[in-house]
């Protein structure tokens, strides 16, 4: 089991442990800790996190700015994949498509979802579902975030036999 999920099952049933884990994700990657993201789900295949609406993620217009839930997606995307690849794998994003579909007018819930086939599969292109969803429901931003699952790199070669002596 991943550090991450591990953390996220030991921590989360505490009372505050999921803003513990939250802070702690954050710091591990810190440009997460601009959108303050709060967990709320975390397990292989599927992420949670809300994304407050305060004065610091705001555009122009007093909503949560596009790329404040493009961060909270991100993040979200991170746990998922970090708590679902496989141990001999490791995984990089390459791409973000994502639509704005409603404004952002409360805290937003990023959500980010696979199937577990995919971590699984030959082809290293792995897509991770994402949408922000206000708190009345509405579908706020939505898309895919493309993911490059390798396999991981030995760390340690097998030693050569040793070439037998000669007299």
């Amino acid at each position: 089991m991943s550090q991450v999920l591990t953390m996220w099952r030991k921590l989360s049933p505490l009372p505050l442990g999921a803003r513990v884990f939250s802070f702690a994700f954050s710091r591990k990657a810190p440009y997460f800790a601009t959108v303050r993201p709060r967990f709320t789900v975390l397990e292989p295949n599927h992420a949670e996190l809300v994304v407050p609406k305060r004065r610091g993620v705001h555009n122009h217009i007093g909503t949560v700015h596009a790329i404040a839930l493009c961060n909270g997606l991100e993040a979200a995307m991170g746990a998922l994949a970090e708590a679902t690849v496989p141990a001999d794998k490791r995984w990089i994003p390459k791409g973000m498509e994502v639509a704005y579909t409603a404004k952002a007018t409360s805290d937003v819930t990023c959500v980010a979802e696979t199937d577990a086939a995919a971590w699984t599969s030959d082809d290293p292109d792995v897509g991770v579902r994402v949408r922000g969803v206000r708190d009345d429901g509405t579908v706020v931003i939505e898309g895919v975030i493309r993911l490059w699952v390798t396999p991981r790199k030995r760390t340690t070669e097998p030693a050569e036999p040793a070439a037998p002596a000669t007299a």
